[in-house]
């Protein structure tokens, strides 16, 4: 299964949105929104509600391609997220997930019994490649213990 296959099985918000995973690796995660007129807000495009879902999904997406092999002994939780809307967002978007730290650095600080948080940068862009929004999630490894 893949995560995108993952994500949408076991979380119900990306099933709703029909969010589209593209890409999805440890360096980078691509998610689409396709246009659709439920989720428009008052100008005929996406909903900022919609927009932010996409991109904490796409930062999920590539936390999981990450630090899956992680998931025995600890469990990823999204801490704060900021996002900016820089311009008027119509038809698909796209989010572009990317991470704030190297993965070995944060693995090192679960191996040293601490709980590390890392950030994931997220550009969401429209078909004609402007960008309509930029995202931070920061995210931590709980530990299981």
């Amino acid at each position: 299964m893949s995560i995108g296959e993952m994500l949408a099985a076991t979380v119900p918000m990306t099933r709703t949105l029909n969010l589209e995973y593209l890409e999805t690796t440890p360096e980078k995660a691509v998610v689409a929104l396709p246009d659709q007129s439920e989720y428009h807000n008052h100008v005929g495009g996406p909903h900022a509600g919609a927009m932010f879902t996409l991109g904490e999904s796409a930062s999920g997406a590539i936390v999981l391609a990450a630090f899956g092999d992680q998931l025995s002994r600890a469990v990823p939780l999204a801490v704060r997220a900021e996002i900016a809307y820089k311009k008027l967002a119509m038809g698909a978007v796209t989010a572009t997930a990317t991470l704030g730290r190297p993965a070995t650095e944060v693995v090192a600080e679960l191996d040293e019994g601490k709980r590390p948080e890392f950030p994931v940068s997220v550009v969401i862009r429209r078909e004609d490649g402007a960008v309509t929004g930029e995202m931070t999630v920061v995210w931590t490894l709980r530990p299981n213990s």
